[in-house]
Parts: structure tokens; C-alpha cells; sequence
């Protein structure tokens, strides 16, 4: 099976999704959005969800962007970049409506950069150290399938902002998740050495899966998106005991907190500024 096939088969429903980063965009997917909390929602739990799901995207964002420079070419360097900013756009919007919930009235940078790693609440799949490309893309793969499951069914969210940002990382996520696939393919069907690497990322990641099914019920997706790839590619998906524990109760690797050191240097040696 082609890769271009397995992407056919992922986008089947969503025909009118382009094949490219929606992060350079103009368009404020807010505009127009009233950003008072609706009655009957739980500004407290609405608040926690958005600070998850940023923590997520801003965690994974750092990651991608440890691998500029160091890319396979500079076509996936910039696609891996783009897929970043995606993210970190994301992310800068559900942290700025968690402070409006939650009635702090935080900002994007209070929650990025003035929180310790306990604090955070992404899961432990995103904070893994880097790896070779292989784990990068498998990473990806797993992380925006779950993470588009999750969006498209928070399209229907009462609170109007979520469900906006839902709409607009529907569309960036689809592509996020093409790129992974049409790459897991490549590399799964490629070289003796290409598939090796292809299994040992899969090893790594698959322990953590059960967390991710823990946090949100799209299982039953993510499943066949990750079926279609890896069958597709000639692997199969490992199964291992999920590890105890979880991210979205503040417990995290040993990997978190020096992520959170290089991100958050500069802003915690200047306080207030701004450039």
C-alpha cells in the first residue's frame, strides 16, 4: 500500500482539508467568538481541560523544535517547524482560555513559563527525549491521531471558544497526521535498517498508550488509524503493560524538567520583559 493511500484513507471525510501547516495563517479562528463562559458549563473543569490539552501541544511543540538543524532535509525541517507552531498556536489559545476561566485572568506566559514541571499536566509521551527520526514521526502519529479524535469531538464542546479552537486544529492536525503516516510508511517499508528503526520506535512508544486512552475515550480511533499505518508499513503494533502513572496527574518522567529548563530560561532570568 502506497503512503499516498494511507492518507486517502485517514482524510476519507474530510475531502476538503489541504495538505499543508495552517500555522502561517491570518485568519483569528476567535473572531467574532464570545468569550464569556456559558452558563451550565464548569468554569473549573473547562479551565483544566484547556490547560491539559496546551500543556500537550506546548511540551510537543519543543520537542519538534529540537529538530531544527538536525532534520533528515531541509523540507522536513521546515514541515517539523510548522508542525511546532501549529501547536504552540494552539497552545497560546487554550492557555489564554483557561485564565479566563478560571477567573485568574493568566496569561499564555504565566502558564508556559512559571510553572514547575509538577504542574504540568501533558502526557508522558510528549516530554520523551527526542530519539532518532523514527521515534519523531511515530511520536507524531500517535500524538495526532489521538489529539485529532479528542478536537473533532470538542467541535461540539458548549463552551464556544474551545469548540473554536477545536474547529481550527481539526484542520491542522489532519495534516500533522498525514505527514506522520505518509513518513511511517516510507521508513516502515524502506530499508532493512529504516524498519528496524521503525519497530524499536514503535517498542517505545507503545507503553505509553494506555495513558493516552486513560485521558480522553477515542481509543476505538486511534486504534484504526494506527492499524491502517502500521499494516501499511509492514509492522505491527507492540503490546506492553501500561506503565503506572500519569501526566495529567502531575506525574512525570525525569525528561520533563529539563525540557522546562531550556524553555522557560529566559523569561524566568528577565521577569516582565518584553521584546
Amino acid at each position: 500500500m502506497s503512503d499516498d493511500h494511507v492518507y486517502l484513507t485517514l482524510a476519507e471525510g474530510h475531502e476538503d482539508d489541504t495538505r499543508w501547516a495552517y500555522g502561517t495563517g491570518f485568519e483569528d479562528p476567535l473572531h467574532g467568538v464570545d468569550t464569556t463562559v456559558p452558563e451550565g458549563v464548569d468554569a473549573e473543569a473547562l479551565a483544566a481541560e484547556c490547560v491539559a490539552l496546551a500543556d500537550d501541544a506546548l511540551v510537543s511543540a519543543q520537542r519538534l523544535a529540537e529538530w531544527v538543524t538536525r532534520a533528515p532535509e531541509l523540507e522536513e525541517e521546515v514541515a517539523l517547524a510548522n508542525i511546532g507552531l501549529d501547536l504552540l498556536g494552539q497552545a497560546r489559545l487554550l492557555y489564554s482560555r483557561a485564565g479566563q476561566a478560571d477567573g485568574t485572568g493568566r496569561d499564555e506566559d504565566a502558564y508556559a513559563y512559571f510553572r514547575d514541571a509538577e504542574d504540568f499536566r501533558n502526557v508522558r509521551l510528549a516530554e520523551l527525549p527526542g530519539g532518532d527520526f523514527a521515534f519523531a514521526v511515530v511520536r507524531l502519529l500517535v500524538l495526532s491521531s489521538w489529539r485529532l479524535a479528542h478536537f473533532r469531538r470538542l467541535e461540539a464542546h458548549p463552551d464556544p471558544v474551545l469548540a473554536a479552537v477545536a474547529a481550527k486544529g481539526v484542520k491542522e492536525l489532519t495534516y500533522h497526521r498525514q505527514y506522520a503516516a505518509e513518513w511511517c510508511v516510507r521508513l516502515g517499508d524502506g530499508t532493512d535498517e529504516s524498519h528496524r528503526r521503525m519497530r524499536a520506535a514503535l517498542d517505545e512508544a507503545a507503553p505509553y498508550l494506555g495513558e493516552l486512552h486513560t485521558a480522553y475515550d477515542v481509543r476505538d480511533e486511534v486504534a484504526e488509524d494506527l492499524r491502517q499505518v502500521t499494516e501499511a508499513a509492514g509492522l505491527t503494533l507492540p503490546v506492553h503493560r501500561p506503565l503506572p502513572g500519569s501526566g495529567r496527574a502531575g506525574e512525570h518522567t525525569e525528561h520533563l524538567a529539563p525540557l522546562l529548563t531550556e524553555l522557560q530560561g529566559v523569561a524566568r532570568a528577565h521577569p516582565g520583559a518584553t521584546w
